[in-house]
């Protein structure tokens, strides 16, 4: 038997499931870091190697799309209104914030997070930024009038928090540097 596999885009090293393939990148969960895996995937199958800590745990947890491969994880970016922005802007639903302002602008929006999440569900992202804010969060708890990014090589899609639920937006900022929080100039 050969102790490394690579099945329906997962990669098994000697019976676990330790990663999968996204494109011409191996993903692979960092406990199994190892000359013999890593020589395999770069050398062997000329794959971009990346150890991404998790991995392993959200393939067990059965994290798969409806034809069987594992679901690949978008980046996520919080985005909310800056603290000068009108304040009859904030926490608001989307069709008042249109009535009385038009499309939200990616020009009053800061980044306050930008990382990893176990998750696409935008409800359940919903739940994180709310009951428990991952490490390097620097925002409010998830609130209408915030903009969700779930992005990838690929690209973006955006969703404005409303009343009930999320409204995917047209949103396109420009480069940002996540928050820092505040300065003090001498």
């Amino acid at each position: 038997m050969n102790g490394i596999q690579i099945k329906n885009n997962r990669i098994l090293y000697y019976g676990n499931t330790a990663g999968y393939i996204e494109k011409d990148r191996a993903i692979v969960d960092p406990m199994f870091q190892n000359e013999e895996l890593r020589s395999y995937l770069t050398e062997k199958k000329g794959l971009e190697l990346e150890w991404r800590n998790g991995t392993f745990a959200r393939m067990a947890e059965g994290k798969i799309d409806p034809e069987g491969n594992l679901q690949v994880l978008k980046k996520c970016r919080v985005h909310q209104l800056k603290p000068d922005v009108d304040v009859m802007m904030k926490f608001i639903g989307y069709d008042e914030l249109l009535e009385h302002f038009g499309e939200p602008d990616p020009d009053n929006y800061r980044v306050v997070y930008d990382g990893e999440v176990e998750t696409n569900n935008l409800e359940e992202l919903f739940a994180k930024f709310n009951l428990d804010h991952p490490l390097g969060y620097e925002g409010h708890s998830l609130s209408m009038s915030d903009v969700v990014e779930l992005y990838d090589d690929s690209g973006s899609s955006f969703h404005y928090v409303d009343r009930f639920g999320f409204k995917e937006i047209p949103f396109q900022p420009q480069e940002q540097e996540l928050y820092q929080g505040p300065t003090m100039s001498l």
